[in-house]
């Protein structure tokens, strides 16, 4: 939406100009104040978040994250897409019936309906964004096709009717062992008929590009089975989502006209051929561009990067962060990318398995200013990319923490669940104090250090096709390995880093066995294996340590007379220890490209759920009524034109809700029809 008031937009510049400590005693008092919570529906909590800084950007470094922004959010779809085939055509019944019902509103099925579009506009799809498993309305079907759908003058396809109800497609991805990982996935990555092996034997002879330098084969494309031979739709201009993408580009044109310097307009520029092209060679270019552009206040993520929703790690969903940099903490956390190549010639690893030369790790704390595809609404609180390993050894990566994501977190958190699971006072006094930096520290030593550490031997091959669907736990839980082993090491208080090394490890090594092997389970179904790769990864981490550690009783399984079970560590420093013999083994399946070894580990240990005691962690979470997931809705920015519909501002206003947010995200950002 346009905004076409010049008195409004002088009136706002002046204001600008105002005294800075008055400025910043305002923006103090408006921080206290913020309300970050939006609503709250079956597992859910809608938050806010605030963007520090905006208002001191220049007019064109507002203008660079506008584009930046609206480029964003005009790929939404192309994500709900990617995530269900049949998500697009079940989104648009869904909200015609939202629209357009002119029944009872009041009724418990209608708000169970409500729910049930809530809950699906969450996850970009009708699969849960965590579990997985399908969302199961809890009206009957006779309701929706005799009541919702008649009485809305809705249609919807018979199929896309029956996929609701019925158990077809019943996991968006199934990485489980001993499963057709393709064939039992609904993601829309490859057609419905196209097995395992058969992913598996097309690239073994796909194009990989240059020796030492391969592209991400399949990182950008459908496959899909044309005259019984298999062939990739290609993600581009002109192909597969090419009407959204074609949007994308006209955006990130108008970014590259007002982009801070140089670097960053080569880097867009690459980026808008990628889009363009399709070319994977293009998209490595970019990527180096990419890395290379870190001057400047503001920075993006944009792209086909993450290849967690596919079962064999090719292909990259649809994700864009648009950020500006946080002054203050991107200070203080420098150190840690100024002493990453301490970090690894100190690391537990074989000597063969670390890095001689750690290069360019850039980290930022950052302020987001919108998010789109699959990062929104649920976030990640930190990114570390390129995902390409040779980029990443011969030039570098970027890892940011979202500063403000991670604020609103806390700002918006309670302490309830921490006093019900932790063992003792001393562990709640070690959190309470502890706690948040330590989970910044972990964050950023996780993104920096582990994501940047060790290397592969010579003639093995990338993760996805060595250790296949548990590439990406083991790489997470490497990473996770890495900020553990480092958290309890004095280094980080000689860095300034911490005023006592020794409480934040013991807060840190507290808090992750807490979570992994019991807290989390609040998240999952009673009955149900532990799926999502980073759940897995800190609870085959835990497990593992748990069991190694049980000789010397590091950590102590404790039932206490209630009937409550806690985990209590009582030997940080052999802990620390075992933390390192895993981080080890770790990096070595990972180098050598060892599948068995991670099968074994991830099987072992990170699947499998103590059914007793999931069932007493699930009674003892009834207590609280604060949801286990958190989202966010994005600030609205709307420029401000003058008369010749030139942007003389960029104004950020705050949303009043989370179902108005979807609905005029649907309105003006969809740009595919029902089937691509």
């Amino acid at each position: 939406m346009k905004i076409k008031d010049i008195f409004y937009a002088i009136a706002v510049v002046v204001l600008c100009a105002a005294c800075n400590t008055e400025k910043k005693k305002e923006a103090l008092q408006e921080t206290a104040a913020f309300n970050h919570f939006v609503t709250q529906f079956a597992d859910i909590k809608i938050l806010r978040y605030q963007i520090p800084g905006f208002a001191d950007l220049s007019l064109k470094e507002k203008q660079l994250v506008y584009y930046l922004t609206q480029a964003g959010l005009a790929g939404r779809d192309i994500m709900w897409d990617q995530n269900y085939r049949h998500n697009l055509s079940i989104r648009k019944g869904l909200e015609s019936i939202n629209q357009n019902y002119k029944g009872d509103r009041e009724s418990d099925a209608f708000k169970s309906f409500k729910t049930f579009l809530k809950r699906v506009w969450f996850s970009n799809g009708i699969h849960h964004h965590y579990s997985n498993d399908k969302l199961k309305p809890a009206f009957s079907e006779a309701y929706f096709t005799g009541e919702l759908l008649q009485n809305s003058d809705t249609e919807l396809s018979a199929e896309a009717i029956a996929v609701l109800f019925n158990d077809a497609d019943a996991k968006k991805v199934n990485k489980k062992s001993g499963n057709d990982n393709i064939l039992s996935s609904a993601i829309n990555f490859y057609a419905p008929d196209i097995t395992d092996q058969e992913v598996v034997d097309f690239y073994k002879t796909a194009d990989k590009g240059p020796k030492g330098r391969p592209i991400e084969a399949g990182l950008n494309s459908k496959l899909v089975r044309e005259n019984g031979i298999l062939v990739e739709k290609v993600w581009k201009s002109g192909g597969m989502y090419g009407a959204a993408i074609d949007q994308i580009i006209g955006w990130l044109e108008k970014a590259k006209g007002v982009a801070e310097n140089e670097q960053q307009a080569t880097a867009l520029g690459l980026l808008i051929d990628y889009y363009k092209t399709g070319s994977l060679a293009t998209w490595d270019a970019y990527c180096i561009a990419w890395v290379g552009a870190t001057e400047g206040n503001i920075d993006w993520i944009n792209g086909f990067i993450e290849v967690y929703n596919d079962p064999k790690g090719y292909r990259g969903s649809y994700e864009t962060v648009v950020q500006i940099k946080d002054f203050d903490m991107s200070q203080k956390m420098k150190v840690l990318s100024d002493n990453a190549q301490w970090f690894e010639d100190n690391a537990p690893l074989d000597p063969s398995h670390k890095k001689k030369n750690v290069v360019g790790v850039s980290y930022k704390t950052v302020n987001v200013a919108g998010e789109a595809g699959d990062a929104s609404p649920s976030t990640p609180i930190g990114v570390n990319l390129p995902n390409n390993n040779w980029i990443r050894q011969q030039h570098g990566s970027k890892s940011v923490s979202l500063g403000n994501i991670t604020a609103a977190y806390n700002n918006a958190g309670g302490s309830g669940r921490l006093k019900e699971f932790a063992h003792d006072e001393e562990e709640i006094r070690l959190e309470e104090k502890y706690g948040q930096i330590a989970d910044k520290l972990h964050t950023a030593l996780h993104e920096v250090v582990g994501h940047a550490s060790g290397q592969i031997n010579k003639g093995i091959g990338q993760p996805k096709e060595t250790l296949q669907n548990y590439a990406s736990t083991m790489e997470e839980g490497r990473a996770d390995l890495v900020g553990l082993y480092y958290l309890m090491d004095p280094k980080l208080q000689e860095l300034g880093l911490t005023d006592d090394y020794k409480a934040l490890g013991m807060a840190a090594f507290d808090g992750y066995i807490r979570n992994g092997l019991m807290a989390q389970l609040i998240r999952i179904n009673l009955g149900d294996d532990i799926e999502e790769d980073h759940m897995v990864n800190r609870q085959w981490v835990s497990a593992w340590a748990f069991e190694q550690g049980a000789a010397e009783n590091v950590i102590e399984k404790i039932v206490k007379e209630n009937g409550n079970t806690y985990y209590n560590i009582n030997n940080y420093e052999k802990l620390r220890v075992i933390f390192g013999r895993l981080l080890q083994e770790t990096q070595r399946i990972k180098s050598e490209g060892d599948f068995e070894a991670a099968k074994s580990l991830v099987e072992g240990y990170g699947v499998k759920v103590d059914q007793q005691l999931h069932k007493e962690v699930i009674e003892r979470n009834k207590q609280f009524t604060a949801a286990p997931y958190s989202g966010f809705v994005n600030p609205v920015l709307t420029p401000v034109l003058d008369a010749n519909e030139l942007i003389i501002d960029v104004l950020v206003k705050q949303p009043t809700s989370f179902e108005g947010q979807m609905l005029f995200y649907s309105n003006n950002y969809s740009f595919l029809g029902t089937e691509n």
